[in-house]
């Protein structure tokens, strides 16, 4: 396994009115991230907040493309990030322990927490897939070029893993400094992965090797 620290490349937050991010992603343009009550879109160029969502939002976020989802305690919904309108819901496989959420292969990803491991799940129905272990408690969930990535957070120690989809084997850990949690965790599709800060109220773009 190649392990090394993380490099932290930029910081934005804190934002006003925000005191937790958890989830997070990407749509080509902007980083969506989680506040609880609130789905917020953020240019990554200028670091500044664009508009917001009322919308239920307690862990991760994913984007297919054209919809965004979003874990609400034991639900996954279905977004318009248009209109901002649910428009379909699913159980979240966790029933309530879920955490990261990713959008691949026409499947969304969802981590289990406490349950340290990733479903695949039908994006129509819930139905679990598959289930891949992984040896920590699992946060954010991410994939970029074939890689599947996942946060962990335990205690004061978070790190961002490159994991074996088939085996659940750790390929590439980078060690996140200490007291510097990961939420969620999102790929912006090149050679940066973007950390939800959890209770920060920040999020961290980190060089992916």
């Amino acid at each position: 396994m190649k392990r090394s620290t993380a490099e932290i490349v930029r910081e934005y937050g804190p934002f006003a009115g925000v005191e937790k991010v958890h989830g997070l992603t990407f749509d080509g343009e902007r980083i969506w991230f989680a506040s609880g009550d609130k789905l917020n879109a953020l240019d990554p160029t200028t670091g500044k907040p664009q508009r917001s969502i009322d919308v239920a939002a307690h862990a991760g976020t994913a984007f297919d493309g054209k919809h965004l989802f979003q874990i609400a305690e034991d639900r996954i919904q279905k977004i318009d990030p248009q209109s901002g309108r649910v428009l379909a819901t699913i159980p979240a496989p966790a029933g309530g322990g879920d955490s990261g959420l990713a959008w691949a292969e026409g499947s969304l990803w969802v981590g289990d927490y406490r349950g340290r491991s990733i479903h695949q799940i039908d994006p129509d129905t819930g139905k679990v897939v598959r289930t891949i272990e992984s040896k920590r408690f699992v946060t954010g969930v991410t994939w970029v070029d074939g890689q599947l990535w996942h946060g962990t957070w335990e205690g004061e120690e978070s790190d961002l893993r490159r994991i074996d989809p088939a085996t659940g084997e750790v390929l590439e850990q980078l060690d996140m400094p200490p007291g510097t949690g990961v939420s969620g965790l999102e790929s912006d599709g090149r050679d940066q992965l973007f950390c939800g800060g959890g209770n920060s109220g920040r999020i961290r773009a980190v060089r992916r090797s």
